[in-house]
């Protein structure tokens, strides 16, 4: 008989799941934020507006999309290593 092998999931690994996902999640904000400063250019902008601006669901999909990718991408880097 064939077995099937069961993925087993340690606390440890999901905390360092979300731990990267959320870094890759701060790092796609922080870049809309510079360039919402810096794209905007307009006198007295403040970080509320520039926020109301970058905090969209568009914005929030594209996020989490791309920090599972990233997070796959790496994962795969390292058990390729």
């Amino acid at each position: 008989m064939r077995q099937i092998s069961k993925i087993v999931v340690t606390r440890g690994a999901l905390v360092r799941a979300a731990v990267e996902i959320g870094f890759i999640i701060f790092l796609f904000y922080s870049n809309l934020l510079m360039g919402e400063f810096t794209a905007g250019n307009q006198h007295g902008k403040t970080l509320v507006m520039a926020a109301r601006d970058m905090v969209t669901w568009k914005n929030f999909v594209i996020a989490n999309v791309s920090a599972f990718v990233g997070y796959v991408g790496f994962e795969w880097l390292r058990k390729r290593s």
